[in-house]
Formats: structure tokens, C-alpha cells, sequence
């Protein structure tokens, strides 16, 4: 059997857990939820950062290949010429 003094107890237990939950929690959700925000903002930054050191790297890598290509085409010529060429 619920004791009459019970009920008020339990409204006061509940309306002190809705002012904790107002006061307390929310402020708390609301900080985290920012606090996400600026990591994914942070983490987007740093994934541009590497797109584009990547992008760098790869036109690097481009110019090494044609440079390596060119000259290779030299030393083919060079080889010939040198085949080509009387040993005394």
C-alpha cells in the first residue's frame, strides 16, 4: 500500500529532477554538441590540408615521370650513337 506521504515525496523527487535536467543537462548538451562541431570543423580543415599536399605531391610526381621519360629517350639516343661510334 502507497503510504499518502509517499506521493508528495515522489512529485518532489520528479520536479527536482526536471529543474536538475533544465539547469544542468542541457547546458551540458549543449556544450558537447558544440564541442563536436569544432572537431569535425578541425578534422574537415585537416582533410583539406592533406587533399591539397596530396594534390602537390602528385604534380610533383607528374613532372618527375616526364623528366624521367625525356631523359630516357636521351640515353637511348646516346646509346646508339655510341654503338654507332668506331672504338678507335
Amino acid at each position: 500500500m502507497i503510504s499518502p506521504l509517499l506521493i508528495p515525496i515522489l512529485g518532489i523527487c520528479v520536479a527536482l529532477l526536471a529543474v536538475f535536467g533544465g539547469v544542468f543537462f542541457k547546458p551540458w548538451l549543449a556544450m558537447q554538441h558544440r564541442k563536436m562541431e569544432l572537431e569535425a570543423q578541425m578534422v574537415a580543415e585537416k582533410a583539406a590540408q592533406y587533399a591539397a599536399q596530396t594534390e602537390r605531391l602528385e604534380q610533383r610526381v607528374q613532372v618527375l615521370e616526364r623528366i624521367i621519360t625525356d631523359r630516357g629517350v636521351a640515353i637511348a639516343e646516346e646509346i646508339e650513337q655510341l654503338r654507332d661510334a668506331p672504338l678507335n
